[in-house]
């Protein structure tokens, strides 16, 4: 087994929430006019998203040789179930097949969206191009800020973190160059999670970024850090990586989270009846996640209904590692 490279950041803290900050924040959105506009911006790019995206995937007239799921995955799994019918291991089949499918194509629609409600331009990222590796950009002159984007924090190998860090320093003094900017601001992001879930091959972008240069050009290593700074030429350039809530509040501040999940349960969920308080969840701690924090007043917001709001809980449960009242 390889050795641990002693560099890379340890006693990575956990990311904690609790509910009564995300409430708070909830309300600072719906007190703010320009939240609120960037909000239904949000929601209606993601209807529109979603909605031709749901009518590509396989919902009927399915042929099994499009699943590519294994046969002995279904196997094991039918006999966990006690299943004797077909039928009911072709009920689970098609969800399973659903979200695998919409995992790459949701976090391109949540970049196409977000993108340039927050002053971002997309970056179309042909094949064997220079902006290849790129999702999105945004000139603030002298500084280029560019960013490549991953759904989840377990997303890389180690082959993905050379290669990004080739491409890194191979395009971008190109990138710099397209738009005359003579200082490279690189982010490595993350949709969702933590740093603490990170396998840390992200970090490896930055080792290798370090490994690959002359000690020269190096200006701030990343030992025990999530960034690294260093020399393109005579532009100066960084890389950090920003995972969660740290790309979010990267690209739109404090709120910019609070206002992405909003609009996402706004898009997605209607307004109606929520499960009755001690609802038994299948997932041991979902209760837990979704119920209202104690001694916490109910909340009259306008951009949320109370039977949305354990999906907003839910929601941010995906990035953080505790979620306290």
């Amino acid at each position: 087994m390889a050795s641990r490279n002693p560099h890379i950041p340890t006693n990575v803290s956990a990311t904690t929430f609790s509910k009564a900050q995300i409430l708070a924040n909830l309300v600072a959105v719906d007190n703010d006019p320009a939240a609120r506009q960037r909000v239904l911006q949000l929601e209606n790019g993601f209807r529109l998203r979603i909605g031709n995206h749901v009518t590509a995937l396989p919902l009927a007239n399915a042929r099994l040789e499009k699943f590519y799921t294994s046969p002995f995955v279904l196997m094991v799994y039918a006999h966990a179930k006690h299943y004797t019918k077909l039928s009911e291991i072709e009920s689970d089949i098609l969800p399973a097949k659903l979200f695998s499918s919409m995992e790459t194509s949701a976090g391109r629609m949540i970049e196409d969206v977000a993108l340039p409600v927050y002053g971002w331009q997309s970056v179309p990222s042909g094949m064997h191009t220079v902006n290849s590796a790129l999702d999105g950009k945004k000139l603030e002159l002298p500084i280029l800020r560019a960013v490549t984007l991953k759904s989840g924090p377990r997303c890389l190998n180690d082959g993905m973190s050379e290669n990004l860090a080739d491409t890194v320093l191979g395009h971008g003094p190109a990138w710099l160059a397209n738009d005359a900017a003579t200082q490279l601001d690189f982010t490595y992001g993350v949709l969702y999670g933590t740093r603490k879930q990170s396998n840390k091959k992200d970090w490896h972008i930055l080792r290798n970024i370090a490994q690959k240069l002359p000690a020269a050009s190096v200006v701030t290593a990343p030992e025990q850090r999530w960034d690294c700074s260093f020399m393109l030429g005579t532009a100066s350039a960084t890389a950090t990586i920003r995972i969660g809530k740290d790309w979010w509040d990267y690209l739109g501040g404090p709120l910019c989270l609070t206002e992405l999940c909003t609009s996402l349960i706004r898009a997605c969920v209607a307004p109606g009846l929520a499960d009755a308080p001690g609802t038994s969840y299948t997932i041991a701690d979902l209760a837990s996640i979704v119920d209202w924090p104690n001694g916490h007043a109910p909340l009259n917001v306008s951009i949320l209904q109370a039977s949305q709001l354990p999906w907003l809980f839910f929601l941010m449960r995906h990035f953080c590692d505790e979620l306290t009242d």
